[in-house]
């Protein structure tokens, strides 16, 4: 995942900010190469997506889904589960390494947008609010 509008250290002055999702852990709710408008310091709940920092590498920015909050801290997870890199491999995030929720994405347009009745489903379907899943305590169960 990249992100714009951080210098590194530093909290940004807005707290708003976009990153870059990359890699497929997210998908279908996020693919690879969408653009997320991400508010830091945001107030976070289970089911929601957050940014974060990933715990063993902390200069690497991950997006997950909080599944629940456990002794330690949350527990993420992607929402593809074949997908790894979530607690599953690394256990509970502490609460200070979450970044901030994840409020909508932006997809590009893709190369077989170019017809109009490509371009008319891409402009329905580019801009979206990323909301929080109800279903995780059920996903959770089911695991």
């Amino acid at each position: 995942m990249t992100e714009s509008g951080r210098e590194s250290g530093r909290e940004p002055r807005v707290p708003l900010g976009i990153a870059e999702v990359t890699g497929p852990s997210m998908y279908p709710t996020l693919k690879h190469g969408d653009q997320l408008l991400v508010h830091y310091r945001a107030p976070v709940k289970a089911g929601d997506v957050v940014v974060l920092k990933h715990p063993l590498q902390q200069d690497l920015l991950i997006v997950k889904r909080l599944i629940e909050r456990r002794e330690g801290g949350w527990w993420v997870l992607g929402d593809n589960p074949g997908a790894e890199g979530d607690s599953r491999l690394f256990g509970t995030v502490p609460e200070e390494l979450l970044l901030g929720r994840v409020r909508g994405r932006y997809r590009p347009r893709g190369e077989d947008q170019r017809s109009v009745r490509g371009a008319v489903s891409w402009l329905a379907s580019s801009v979206r609010p990323v909301l929080a899943d109800r279903s995780v305590s059920r996903r959770l169960r089911a695991r």
